[in-house]
Formats: structure tokens, C-alpha cells, sequence
């Protein structure tokens, strides 16, 4: 792009550009195989022959590496067997081109990446990196692109040869890693695409409130053995990470959940501790609201009283068309709190924030070693974790948790959850705040902490910190449901073992209905006489113990009428509306009539009766699980062999979360998203710890591993994780180099 745009601006005759052109887009579809030097094939061999990957009967990839950069080389080796295209579209994405490949749709996404991520600032970090970390770096790319020479017959989309810069783009494990305020990508297309598109959020059947992760860690004093179990729950995508173990003689030896595409192992744990990570709410991105003005053709914008010059950058993406390649440039604009996003109200938004950092990767990778609580709160004061919360356990029987790790500190005289003046010196960060000042538990007297990406004040308890000790912004997250059934799962919960936490951790009870059914219920039993083939609906609601089954015609009728009643639940009071999950709840109840709340459920039985020949539908025969490899042109079939799932969303406080909805051409719901990579670790004098995985760890249909965890993730019925490597070679599959 670099040369297209610096010939642009010397070439004046349209013919020769447009030959040039041409030939600067050739390398994007036919020229982009790199011819292999010699001596990289020759560094690639010497890398494979330190590392071992042993495959035990599920497929799991064991690493065994001389070095960690041998580990990493074959850790990304692996990936790439199991699934390279979901390795190559992770960087598609944070490269910014995502629209090369899926089209002009894209454009957008694309560019708020590239607001934010911006790969000269990353190749700067490779440059100055500390020896090690560049070494890893290398090895992270020299692992793909061995794995792209050894398999010629893999085309991929659009990076043939990965830079060991790119993981500098992407330096956090989260599914939503880049935080820019609130700001939507339809506002950035009103801005610079000079539209006028609604920007309300409507919470519809496709906009589920599918974000989330729990996390659970138990003290000795609650455990049967002694020792402290930690239970991690991730809630993404599906199939958004594989299970892995990479070691070293180095000292690595870390198990767990790896994103694809990198080098570090994100939830999972070593021989001495585990980290599980949820989804922080924590404020570390803020919106400014800039006044900007004209001077002489140039934008400036007010600053202490003071006109400062508003930034410009050119930025040019690619789009996929039906007729190939086309192009689209922006002029950007920048203050010195970062890149403007959108307008409101006649301001423009510019947002400071922290979506890479050099340190973020250095953590992510540090604790992967940490030893214990002293050594991880070591790791932690980086300061560099801008999107997790962390729930913490180890052999000393030692639990924590913090509440987020990036906390700028601000003047609380303002409210940071809105649009800040950006003209005043009084609304910058005031540095950053400590970890003895963030929010946090360190063993609590009660021996349990949950989080599920709910408020840290209820995490232990009678032990939880007090809400007033702190600034608002630590933590605007309010309750959820899966965080109120949390606590009470776990407050008298003795006696534990990773059994038991597993079982307990499979609740399906959804507390979302403990407030909306007796409400249908009070507005049923007012207006029966109007309502009168609501009759047995309304009867089996009544008897129903509001647990989610897979025999459950009850289930089938709560969640079907709960979605309908969702768009108004969530709705807000207006921008100042700080009501959590709870409180919207409660509040729709409080003030919907009886046809707000009978009429939807007319309408579901309406609808099943058309969709399945009768209302009385069991919840496992249409909530559905369907392996699918991620190929962007699949799509769930309802003729093609699916099983039935007994549990429901987080959205209505199911723990196990398992996010569902029809498609285009379906009348059954499909699982997309909830319960990936799920695992409990008993932390004693050896590790002890069973784990699940969403289907398998292939991406490839033809795999016998692509869902033979199926079943079983339907049924919760965990394999034991094969930590140390005499158990590995007993359930050996494939003991191989990288390359045989």
C-alpha cells in the first residue's frame, strides 16, 4: 500500500497508474506466494527438530520444545493443522482488511481496526523489543509459514507469509479485545462515510447478550482434599479457541485455552497456578467530546483556551467486488486523546485507549510462567490486561481476584461513562491506578469467588469489597443473572470437589424467569376470561421449576416468550441510565400491562403450532447443536444430524451458557456462541483436572476430532486433562516433528 500511495502522489499520466495499479494488486492474488529462501527453510527444519508434538485420543496437542521459542514454533504449528484458516482470519481482522475477503460490508470494521491498530506502531515495538520476546516473535511466524511450506495445498485467503509482528496487533486473548467507549461502527460510517444511519441499539433475536465468562475459584477450606480448585468458563464463539499444552525446558509448561493464532495459552494453568479471565467492564477507554473549528482550511480543536491542529491521516482499504479488487481512502482525524470516531450532538468523539501495547504481550506471555499469588501479582503491576477480569487459584491454596488490571485514574467530579470535555487539561488520565487500589479479593474469609462479568461487590460474598470504597468507574457493571445464581450456588457450598464443581457448575436454573413468569402469571390470572387458550401454556408456566431441560415443553415456552419481551426489557431510560441486568427486569414488570405480557406468548404458541404442528415443543428438540468447520459459506440445516441441548443463554441466567437462534432457512434454534473450552484444576502436590471442548479440537470434517466432544459438551460429561507427559505417551494418538 506504501508504494501504491507514494506513486500516486508522483505519477501524474492515468494510463501509467492505472498500470500500476494493477500490477500493486497482482501480489494480493497471484504473486503472493513468497518464493522460501533457502535459509529459512533451513531455520524452519532446525526449529521443528527441538520441538515433539504428541497428540493424545482427543487430539489435544502437546508441545514439547528445547526452547520456549521452539514450544511457541510448534504450538503455532499445530494450530495451523487444526484449523489455519480461523489462525489467518484472527490477523485478517486485526490487519484491517477483513473486507478483501468478505466484501464492501466489511469496509467499516476494517477501518475502526485501523483507527485503533495501527501496524507501523507494531513493526516500531518488534523493532525495540527485548531479545527474548523478538525471539518468540520469530518463532511465532517461522511456525505458520513452515506449516504453509509443508502444505502447498493450503491457499490461504490473503496472508501468505505471516511477519512476527503481527502479534504485536493483537497483544490480549480476548473475543473483543478493542474497546473504543460505546462507539458503534455505524456511527464511524455517519462520520466518515457521510451517512445518516440510526444508531439506536435494538436488541432483537440476532443481538442476543451473548458476551460473558465465568470464573470460580474455591479455597482449601472448602474443598475435600485441601487443596484449591479453580473452575474456568469461557463464553465466546464457538470454536474461538483450541485446547492445547506447550512446554519447555525453559520452564513453560502451561495447559488450556489458546486464540488462534497465538503464542501464549489465554485461560489454563501450569503446575503451580491457573488464571481464568472474564470479560471486564471496567473503564479504560473514554470518549471526548471535541470542539472543532476551521482556521484557514484546517481543522483545530480548543484546548485549555488554546487552538491546537487537528491530525490527518490518509487511510486507503481494499474491498472485495463482484468485479475484484476496489479501493476506498479516508482522510482520519486525530487529537492528541486519539483518533476521532464519530459526531454527537455536533462534537466530534475522539477516544483515548490502550487496544496494544508491547506490555499487554509481555504479560500475556509472563504469566503463563507465574509460580504462585506473588509471583502473578508481579506480572499484574505491568498494568497491561485493558479488557479481563481474573479469577486466580494455586498450590498454596492461595485464590484472588481483580477486577479488571489497565485502570487509568481520573477526577471523579466527572461522569466517564458519558462524552468528557475535551477542552480542558481537567479531563486527562491522571495516571494509572495501583493494584492495591483496584478493586480486588486476596483469600476471603468466605473460601469461594465467582465472577460472570457481573459487579465485583457480590464475588465473595460477605467477603466482597465495598462498592463505596471505590470510584464508579472501577466498575459500572452491574448484576446479571448467572451472577445472582452464583452466590447462591456456591455460599454454603463444602465439601468440594472438581466433581462437584463441575455438577453444581452445570446449573440451568434461569433466574430471569424467578421475576417475569409471576408476572405472566398476576396478569393471566386478571384477565383469564380473554385469554382462554392460554390456558394449559400459562398452567405448565405455572408448575414449571424454571430449570432449562431438554424434555422441557416449559423451557420451550419461557424462552420463545422472554425473547419477545427482551427488546423492551433492555431498554434504556436514556444515556444517564445506569440500571444493570436486574433492575431492567424488574422495571418492565413493574410497569407492563397484561397484553405486554400475554400477547407475546399468543405469539409464540402461533408460531410453534405453524413451525412444528403443535405448541408443545421440547426444549432439546429444538434447541439444537450442530458441528460446522467455520467455513464462511456454511450454514445450519436442519436436515443434516444435530443433538438436543438442555441448556439456554446466559442472557436468562443460565450458567453453562448455550446461545441459540433460528437462521435463514431453519425452524429449529442452533447453538453459536456460550461454553467453549471449559475446565476444573485441583491444584494439590499434582495437578488434577477433567476438561470439555465445544465438539473438537479439528476444524476438519474429516477428522475423527472434529466432534467427537460433541456428545459430550450436550451432556457435561468431561474427559481428564493428561497433564504430565507419562500420562500423554499411555494415550499417545500421533508422536511427530512439525513438517512429518
Amino acid at each position: 500500500y506504501g508504494y501504491y500511495i507514494k506513486m500516486r502522489m508522483t505519477i501524474k499520466n492515468t494510463n501509467i497508474m492505472k498500470y500500476i495499479w494493477i500490477v500493486l494488486l497482482l501480489p494480493l492474488q497471484v504473486l503472493a506466494q513468497p518464493a522460501n529462501n533457502s535459509n529459512d527453510v533451513l531455520r524452519w527444519q532446525n526449529s521443528a527438530n527441538n520441538v515433539t508434538i504428541i497428540r493424545d485420543n482427543w487430539g489435544i496437542p502437546h508441545v514439547y520444545g528445547k526452547t520456549d521459542a521452539d514450544a511457541v514454533f510448534g504450538l503455532l504449528y499445530a494450530q495451523c493443522e487444526d484449523n489455519f484458516e480461523r489462525v489467518e482470519m484472527n490477523y485478517i481482522e486485526k490487519l484491517g482488511r477483513m473486507a478483501e475477503v468478505k466484501g464492501e460490508t466489511a469496509l467499516y470494521d476494517d477501518l475502526l481496526i485501523r483507527l485503533q491498530l495501527d501496524s507501523t506502531d507494531a513493526q516500531k515495538d518488534y523493532s525495540v523489543a527485548p531479545q527474548w520476546l523478538k525471539t518468540l516473535l520469530n518463532a511465532y511466524a517461522d511456525g505458520i509459514n513452515f506449516y504453509l511450506y509443508k502444505h502447498p495445498e493450503v491457499k490461504p485467503k490473503l496472508l501468505f507469509q505471516f511477519k512476527p509482528w503481527y502479534p504485536l496487533l493483537w497483544t490480549d486473548g480476548s473475543i473483543g479485545a478493542i474497546d473504543i467507549g460505546g462507539i458503534t461502527t455505524t456511527e464511524i460510517k455517519n462520520f466518515y462515510g457521510k451517512t445518516n444511519l440510526p444508531i439506536a441499539k435494538i436488541y432483537t433475536e440476532n443481538n442476543q447478550l451473548t458476551s460473558g465468562s465465568n470464573g470460580f475459584a474455591f479455597a482449601p477450606s472448602r474443598t475435600v482434599s485441601g487443596n484449591a480448585i479453580l473452575y474456568m468458563n469461557p463464553h465466546v464463539t464457538f470454536y474461538f479457541r483450541p485446547e492445547v499444552q506447550v512446554v519447555s525446558n525453559e520452564g513453560l509448561n502451561a495447559y488450556g485455552a489458546v486464540t488462534w493464532g497465538q503464542f501464549f495459552v489465554y485461560q489454563g494453568f501450569n503446575e503451580h497456578c491457573g488464571w481464568m479471565h472474564t470479560s471486564s467492564y471496567a473503564d479504560v477507554a473514554d470518549l471526548y467530546a471535541e470542539n472543532i473549528i476551521q482556521k484557514k482550511g484546517k481543522y483545530v480543536y480548543e484546548y485549555d483556551k488554546k487552538w491546537q491542529p487537528v491530525g490527518e491521516k490518509m487511510i486507503t482499504l481494499l474491498y472485495k467486488t463482484a468485479n475484484g479488487i476496489a479501493s476506498k481512502a479516508f482522510t482520519t482525524y486525530y487529537t492528541h486523546h486519539g483518533p476521532v470516531m464519530a459526531q454527537r450532538n455536533g462534537k466530534w468523539l475522539s477516544v483515548k485507549a490502550m487496544n496494544r501495547s508491547m506490555n499487554s504481550l509481555i504479560q500475556s506471555w509472563q504469566r503463563t510462567k507465574a509460580d504462585g499469588l506473588e509471583s502473578y501479582k508481579k506480572i499484574m503491576e505491568l498494568y497491561a490486561n485493558t479488557s479481563n477480569n481474573t479469577v486466580f487459584a494455586d498450590d498454596k491454596g492461595n485464590i484472588a481476584y481483580w477486577h479488571g488490571n489497565f485502570i487509568p485514574r481520573r477526577d471523579t467530579a466527572y461522569n466517564w461513562a458519558l462524552p468528557v470535555d475535551g477542552t480542558t487539561s481537567a479531563t486527562e488520565w491522571k495516571g494509572l491506578h495501583t493494584l492495591d487500589e483496584m478493586i480486588h479479593v486476596y483469600n476471603p474469609a468466605s473460601g469461594w469467588i465467582e465472577n460472570c462479568n457481573s459487579t465485583p461487590f457480590t464475588v465473595s460474598g460477605a467477603s466482597s469489597p465495598l462498592k463505596q470504597n471505590y470510584p464508579h468507574y472501577m466498575a459500572p457493571d452491574g448484576q446479571n443473572f448467572r451472577g445472582v445464581l452464583a452466590v447462591r450456588l456456591w455460599e454454603n457450598a463444602t465439601k468440594l470437589t472438581i466433581d462437584q464443581v463441575i455438577h453444581t457448575a452445570y446449573n440451568t436454573h434461569l433466574s430471569a424467569f424467578d421475576i417475569l413468569i409471576p408476572a405472566l402469571l398476576k396478569a393471566y390470572d386478571a384477565e383469564k376470561d380473554r385469554y382462554t387458550q392460554l390456558q394449559l401454556p400459562v398452567e405448565i408456566l405455572r408448575s414449571w421449576n424454571r430449570d432449562a431441560t431438554a424434555t422441557s415443553v416449559a423451557t420451550t415456552l419461557a424462552i420463545e416468550w422472554g425473547q419477545k419481551l427482551l427488546p423492551a426489557i433492555m431498554r434504556s431510560n436514556g444515556d444517564d441510565d445506569e440500571a444493570d441486568q436486574i433492575q431492567k427486569t424488574e422495571r418492565f414488570v413493574q410497569h407492563a400491562n397484561s397484553a405486554t405480557l400475554l400477547q407475546p406468548l399468543e405469539q409464540v404458541i402461533q408460531q410453534l403450532n405453524k413451525n412444528f404442528g403443535t405448541w408443545q415443543v421440547a426444549w432439546g428438540d429444538i434447541n439444537r447443536y450442530q458441528r460446522l468447520t467455520g467455513n464462511m459459506n456454511e450454514t445450519f440445516d436442519d436436515s443434516k444430524p444435530s443433538l438436543p441441548v438442555g441448556f439456554a443463554a446466559s442472557t436468562w441466567g443460565c450458567i453453562p451458557s448455550f446461545v441459540s437462534r433460528t437462521f435463514n432457512g431453519t425452524k429449529k434454534r442452533y447453538g453459536y456462541n456460550g461454553n467453549s473450552f471449559i475446565c476444573a484444576v485441583e491444584f494439590g502436590k499434582k495437578i488434577k483436572a477433567k476438561s470439555l471442548l465445544t465438539g473438537g479440537e479439528s476444524g476438519h470434517l474429516i477428522s475423527s476430532h472434529f466432534a467427537d466432544q460433541a456428545a459430550m459438551y450436550t451432556d457435561g460429561i468431561f474427559k481428564y486433562v493428561l497433564f504430565y507427559k507419562e500420562d500423554v505417551m499411555q494415550h499417545t494418538e500421533k508422536n511427530y516433528h512439525p513438517g512429518e
